[in-house]
Order: structure tokens, then sequence, then C-alpha cells
């Protein structure tokens, strides 16, 4: 009964220890592939044209910056509609990927 028991504990650690492996080694080729996205197409970007790298990031970052100041301004008792909805999804979804790479891409071996 006792030695059943501790099998049973050392297979479930054993396949939970494997499967953080394997979850960590994913998360990790996944912030690689989305850091080298990004550098590319930035430099793609720039190849083409400077002035319209320059012009779009800066919509990006009004977009943003829109963004979370619809996501932490006081709240309002009405809910948020299109531009403003957008506007605070995006910035939640820029968020969750730059915390998502600093999290994952700063161990990552391509850097």
């Amino acid at each position: 009964m006792g030695i059943r028991r501790a099998t049973k504990g050392i297979a479930e650690f054993l396949v939970e220890t494997v499967g953080e492996a394997v979850a960590e080694m994913v998360l990790g080729l996944l912030a690689c592939a989305l850091l080298i996205g990004l550098v590319l197409t930035a430099y793609l970007s720039w190849s083409f044209s400077p002035r319209l790298t320059v012009a779009g990031a800066a919509l990006l970052g009004l977009f943003l910056a829109h963004g979370a100041w619809q996501t932490f301004r006081e709240p309002v008792r009405r809910r948020r509609r299109g531009w403003e909805a957008v506007a605070a999804a995006g910035f939640t979804l820029a968020a969750a990927t730059a915390v998502f790479l600093l999290l994952y891409a700063t161990d990552c071996a391509c850097l």
C-alpha cells in the first residue's frame, strides 16, 4: 500500500516536472520567434521608408497611450464603445506581449 502511494507520488512529480520543462521551452521558443519577428518587421519597415516607420511608430505610440489612459482612468458608469474599447484592448495586448518578452526572451539564447 505504501509503495504504490510512493510510486504514484513520484510518477506525478516526474510528469509535472517534465511538463513544466517542456512548457518553459515552448514559451522560450515562442518569445524568441516573436522577438525575431518584431526586429525583422522594424528592419524591413526602416529599409522601405524611415519616415513612414517613424510616423507609424508615433501613431502606434499615441494609440497605446490612449489605450493606457482608457484602461487606467477613473471608471465611468458607461460601457466603453468603439474606439475606446479597441484602444484599451490594444494597450492590454501590448502590455501582455511586453511582459511575455521580458520574462522569456531575456533568457533566450537568440539575443
